[in-house]
């Protein structure tokens, strides 16, 4: 079970996304408007003072081992609410940040994961229209993966004869054929100009070698 702190559009969205792919969720949030709107889409939905500790144990979310803090707009209330979090020793908390300023204080007092929605969507699609690539992710070491389609060169080729790993620093990982789902990669694939390939490696090798695409 998952406890969601906060229930503006992101805690909303992230809340009922948990219960579609089948985990029990606590929503709380202070403002009841809002709590009576999820009434029913969630395993239970709570009016609270998400910055108060006590009200929190009240609703036994010290027992939880996950926990989100969902508060963007209001800076003091997600530090608090974080705050009290860490003082009930929640093993995994995840915070929302709107700032790269927010961001550093959450990781400062102690909150294991924080995430900027907005900062990581904006960079997300700006890859998405720079280049060639069909889907993104980025990851926090610098590490990357890209859904593409392969670039002239390695057409007709098997991924071994190809200078793909040698020359550009990306490894071929997936394959979808069409009509096909997607199948890991092999140094005997061959492929073909019609095929959707999945790259990793650095966001720097990755960006140079989509661009071939």
């Amino acid at each position: 079970m998952v406890a969601v702190l906060g229930l503006g559009r992101f805690g909303r969205s992230l809340a009922l996304e948990l219960m579609r792919e089948g985990v029990e969720v606590l929503g709380v949030d202070s403002r009841e408007v809002v709590v009576q709107r999820l009434s029913g889409q969630l395993t239970h939905a709570v009016v609270a003072d998400t910055t108060d500790e006590e009200s929190l144990r009240q609703l036994s979310v010290h027992e939880y081992t996950r926990a989100v803090v969902a508060i963007g707009t209001d800076l003091e209330a997600s530090l608090l609410t974080a705050s009290a979090l860490l003082d009930m020793e929640i093993p995994n908390i995840w915070a929302k940040a709107t700032s790269s300023a927010h961001a550093k204080i959450l990781t400062q007092i102690g909150v294991h994961h924080v995430v900027q929605p907005e900062y990581d969507m904006g960079k997300r699609v700006a890859h998405l229209v720079r280049g060639r690539m069909q889907d993104y992710i980025e990851f926090d070491d610098g590490f990357a993966l890209a859904k593409t389609t392969p670039p002239a060169f390695v057409i007709g080729r098997r991924l071994a004869d190809s200078t793909i790993r040698t020359k550009y620093k990306v490894t071929v990982v997936a394959i979808k054929r069409p009509g096909e789902g997607f199948t890991y990669a092999t140094e005997d694939t061959v492929l073909a100009p019609e095929d959707t390939i999945i790259v990793s490696g650095t966001v720097h090798d990755t960006e140079r070698f989509t661009d071939l695409a």
